[in-house]
C-alpha cells in the first residue's frame, strides 16, 4: 500500500507543480497586488476603483448582463433541452450536433458575424425596413442588447448540455405520475422537474454566468467604447492606462464574482434537496 501511495504522488507531482507554478503562484501575486499600497496593505485599491462613477457602472452592467443572460439561457435551455431528450435517436444526435457545432467555432468568427446581422445595412434592419416596423436602421450595435445577443449566443450551448444530461438521468416515469394524480405542468415542471434536474442546472448556471462575467471578445467587438464590461475595462486600464492597480482590483472582482457564483447555486441545490 505504501509503495502505491508513493506511486501515485509520484505520477500527480508533475501535474501538480505545473497548476502551481502556472496558476496557483500568478492568481496569489495578482491578489496580494491588488491589497499592496506602497508598503502597506489596505482596502485603498478597492476604494478609489468603486469611488469612480465609471467603474461602478461597469461593474453593475456586467453584473447585470450577466443574471440576464444566464436567466434567458436557462429559461430557455429547458425547452431545448427537453425537446432533444424527447427526440429520436437519430434526431436526438443530429440536435446535439448542432448544439456542439457552435463551440467548434471560434468564437471571434462567431461574434464577426454579429457585425454582419445586426449592422445599419445588416439583415435585422433590412428586414424591419422591409415590413414597415420602422421607418430608418435602429442603431443595434455598441448597444446593452447587442452585446446580451453575441453573449447568449456563445453560452447557451454551456447551459443546454449539462440539463440534457440531467434530464436523460431523471426516472421517466415520474412526469407522467404527476400528471395522473392531478398535477399542471407549472407543477410538474417547479415540483418534480426542476428538483431532480437542479445539478445539471447548477453546473449550467456556473458555466453560463462566469462566462459572461469574464468574456473579452464579445463584449469588445459588439459593445466597443460605448458599453464597457469589466473584462474590457481591464483591458483598457493594463493597455491604455498602464494602471495596474486598478486592473489587478478588476481581476480579483472578477475571481471572487466566480467563486460566489458556483458557491451560491450548490448552496440553493442543496437547500431544495434537505426539503
Amino acid at each position: 500500500m505504501f509503495a502505491n501511495r508513493r506511486l501515485g504522488i509520484l505520477l500527480l507531482a508533475p501535474a501538480t507543480l505545473f497548476v502551481l507554478v502556472g496558476f496557483i503562484i500568478p492568481v496569489l501575486i495578482l491578489l496580494a497586488g491588488a491589497f499592496r499600497t506602497g508598503d502597506a496593505w489596505s482596502f485603498a485599491n478597492y476604494t478609489a476603483f468603486f469611488s469612480q462613477p465609471l467603474n461602478r457602472e461597469v461593474f453593475l452592467r456586467t453584473f447585470r448582463l450577466g443574471l440576464i443572460v444566464t436567466a434567458v439561457s436557462a429559461v430557455l435551455g429547458y425547452g431545448v433541452a427537453m425537446a432533444v431528450v424527447e427526440a429520436g435517436p437519430k434526431s436526438k444526435g443530429r440536435l446535439v450536433a448542432l448544439l456542439v457545432l457552435p463551440l467548434m467555432i471560434s468564437p471571434v468568427a462567431r461574434t464577426y458575424a454579429w457585425l454582419v446581422i445586426l449592422g445599419r445595412t445588416g439583415f435585422v434592419n433590412v428586414a424591419l425596413t422591409s415590413i414597415g416596423l420602422t421607418d430608418a436602421p435602429l442603431r443595434i450595435l455598441f448597444t446593452e442588447t447587442a452585446v446580451f445577443i453575441g453573449l447568449i449566443q456563445l453560452f447557451f450551448p454551456l447551459m443546454v448540455l449539462p440539463l440534457i444530461s440531467s434530464l436523460e438521468n431523471m426516472p421517466r416515469d415520474v412526469v407522467p405520475a404527476a400528471r395522473v394524480l392531478g398535477a399542471s405542468w407549472f407543477a410538474v415542471f417547479f415540483k418534480v422537474i426542476l428538483p431532480l434536474t437542479r445539478e445539471g442546472l447548477v453546473v449550467g448556471g456556473t458555466l453560463v454566468f462566469v462566462g459572461s462575467l469574464t468574456a473579452y471578445v464579445t463584449p469588445a467587438i459588439l459593445g466597443g467604447s460605448k458599453v464597457l464590461m469589466l473584462e474590457t475595462l481591464l483591458y483598457q486600464r493594463v493597455s491604455v492606462a498602464n494602471d495596474f492597480a486598478s486592473a489587478a482590483v478588476i481581476a480579483v472582482i472578477l475571481i471572487v464574482m466566480s467563486i460566489l457564483t458556483n458557491i451560491l447555486l450548490k448552496r440553493l441545490a442543496s437547500v431544495r434537496r434537505r426539503r
